[in-house]
């Protein structure tokens, strides 16, 4: 039975100190507060403070194979589009062993870095030729296989993909993503929520890749037929020319037309929307609809600045994700984004809207609760009873945080530390990561050393 006794844990309502947590044998939270417990048993001490687990709301795990290698100009023009070359090559390639290898990988890497659940934007369905796997879901399954041995929460979120582009058939470098129905579409994700059924912190989720990559009934359709708790996940607004295309074929702005479209609700999770106009990210708030934010991956690919200031200081909801991998750590997604805004508007504190208010608080708090809502968790405590036990805890040792006030040590690590100043990572009161180090992170290298070798990419 895991009892731990912290130097502070940071709850919905602010600081303990210290902070005392005791779970069950399964890592289920028992109780969290102030004072040791009255049993008398002792706790293991951790000089550190525990925060709740950070929450990765956008995952290709495929790509962290090809992180670092579109960093060479191409031609004249290089951009997404160009970008998107290299990555179908690389998902031409990936076969089921490789894929567990990578994403057990990338998902040990982010409980290194403080992520405690992941939201896989899962799209790479099918064998190199096309073919139905004789399992639909068995890229799926070992999407859920890796991440249940390296101890990460996953919610899995199938693609429906069937176009190339608006009005567009399928490249032939697609044919690995592709449904060729929706009805096929929706058996796909059953055999999901099947092989899901095998695993404890296995969530299975809805999404369309984009609009340019179903026709407008069909995405009406999976959306209006998902499951109820399901989340729903889809790419939107990215890139200037999607906006041009969608406005050309659909004769309204992508994020219009799925408002007026489609009953976007507190379920939608709108990935990147980075060029929103004003009517529509209100549109989005209004709907209590949320937006995904990839701060590295969206800046590596040069697609733009969503409008994070006014959109946050009107009361929207929205989460980060590390998409592509280029960079895994969550201060650095939350600083991305945060000084972006603020060379943009050549200000400093952009977020806050009130004398006192803090960054570092603002940024992780919304993050925070737009990544449980990504991954379809409830809300409410930070630190529920009766569910596992996820932290990453902060090293008291470290000479920014051992002198810092409470409330100013989110913004500490935020906008100053990196996953060198944590001690560790816990997932359902078990230690995962230590002193850097993943328990099973030799073998874990080894399967992926093995993997990126036999795919010859790098």
């Amino acid at each position: 039975m895991p009892r731990f006794r912290f130097d502070g844990i940071l709850t919905e309502q602010g600081w303990l100190e210290p902070g005392f947590v005791i779970a069950d044998g399964d890592g289920r939270l028992l109780s969290v507060s102030n004072r040791a417990p009255h049993d008398g048993e002792p706790c293991d001490r951790i000089p550190g403070f525990a925060v709740p687990g950070f929450r990765n709301a956008h995952s290709h795990a495929f790509q962290y194979a090809m992180a670092g290698l579109g960093e060479h100009l191409r031609g004249e023009a290089d951009d997404f589009w160009s970008w998107r070359e290299a990555m179908y090559d690389l998902a031409l390639r990936v076969d089921l062993d490789q894929m567990e290898a990578i994403a057990a990988m990338v998902y040990a890497e982010m409980l290194r870095h403080g992520y405690t659940a992941v939201a896989e934007f899962h799209y790479l369905h099918h064998d190199r030729d096309g073919s139905l796997y004789p399992r639909p879901a068995a890229m799926a399954q070992r999407l859920m296989r890796a991440a249940d041995a390296v101890g990460i929460a996953l919610t899995l979120v199938p693609m429906y993909y069937r176009l190339g582009g608006f009005g567009r058939g399928a490249l032939p470098e697609q044919r690995r993503f592709l449904s060729g129905s929706v009805d096929a579409y929706q058996g796909l994700v059953e055999d999901a929520r099947s092989c899901a059924e095998a695993f404890e912190r296995v969530r299975v989720g809805v999404g369309v890749h984009s609009l340019r990559a179903a026709e407008p009934d069909e995405i009406r359709r999976i959306f209006g037929e998902a499951p109820e708790s399901a989340p729903r996940h889809l790419h939107i607004a990215e890139q200037v020319r999607e906006v041009d295309e969608c406005l050309r074929h659909l004769g309204r702005r992508p994020v219009a037309w799925l408002l007026d479209e489609v009953p976007v609700d507190h379920r939608f999770h709108l990935v990147h929307a980075t060029h929103v106009a004003e009517f529509e990210w209100r549109g989005i708030l209004e709907r209590g609809a949320h937006v995904v934010l990839c701060p590295s991956t969206e800046g590596n690919l040069g697609d733009g600045f969503f409008p994070i200031r006014d959109y946050h200081r009107a009361g929207g909801s929205w989460s980060i994700g590390t998409d592509s991998h280029i960079g895994l750590s969550p201060m650095e997604e939350l600083r991305w984004l945060d000084y972006g805004q603020r060379l943009n508007d050549r200000r400093r504190n952009v977020l806050c809207t009130r004398a006192g208010d803090d960054s570092g608080d603002q940024l992780f708090r919304t993050a925070f609760e737009g990544g449980r809502a990504a991954m379809g968790e409830p809300g409410g405590a930070w630190f529920p009873t009766g569910e596992p036990f996820d932290a990453v805890i902060l090293d008291n040792a470290h000479p920014l945080l051992h002198h810092c006030k409470p409330a100013r040590r989110m913004a500490t690590l935020i906008h100053g530390l990196d996953a060198g100043a944590l001690l560790g990572t816990i997932t359902a009161g078990t230690w995962r990561v230590r002193a850097g180090e993943h328990l099973d992170g030799s073998a874990i290298r080894e399967h992926f050393d093995a993997a990126l070798a036999s795919l010859g990419n790098r």
